[in-house]
């Protein structure tokens, strides 16, 4: 696990200050861990189906290095916001990776500070192991 790990949390520190991902975190973290892992994982349209997901295994507190973490958070969309969540991956340490205007890394709570398009400011979750998202099966 740990080297996947690592794989994935180098691959994303890579794309740091990259603005490819903005509006895409979901993408930014399910790219880190398949393209530099050699694998694919299974998980929701959004941040917060995914999270929904991994309910069952969803933790508080400080995110362990390679979880990936949830948040509530309203974008915009063409009916007007939708709550489709954001996310990121953990270092382990209180920071996580993510893809917001831009990759960048935040105090997992400071995340909370961030103001989305829509005015909105993402709510913290909690977090799910790498573990549990790699035993998610297609379509459940």
């Amino acid at each position: 696990m740990e080297k996947l790990t690592e794989n994935m949390i180098h691959w994303a520190e890579n794309k740091l200050g990259s603005t490819e991902y903005a509006g895409w975190c979901l993408a930014f973290i399910e790219d880190a861990l398949e393209i530099s892992n050699h694998i694919e994982i299974f998980g929701g349209d959004s941040a917060k189906e995914s999270c929904g997901l991994y309910k069952d295994a969803l933790r508080g507190g400080v995110p362990e290095r390679g979880a990936f973490v949830f948040y509530d958070c309203l974008c915009p969309s063409e009916n007007g916001p939708v709550n489709w969540g954001h996310c990121g991956i953990s270092f382990g340490d209180g920071r996580v990776i993510h893809a917001w205007d831009r990759v960048r890394i935040d105090n997992y709570l400071a995340i909370e500070k961030l103001t989305a398009l829509t005015g909105d400011h993402p709510k913290y979750l909690g977090w799910v192991a790498l573990e549990r998202v790699l035993n998610q099966k297609p379509g459940v």
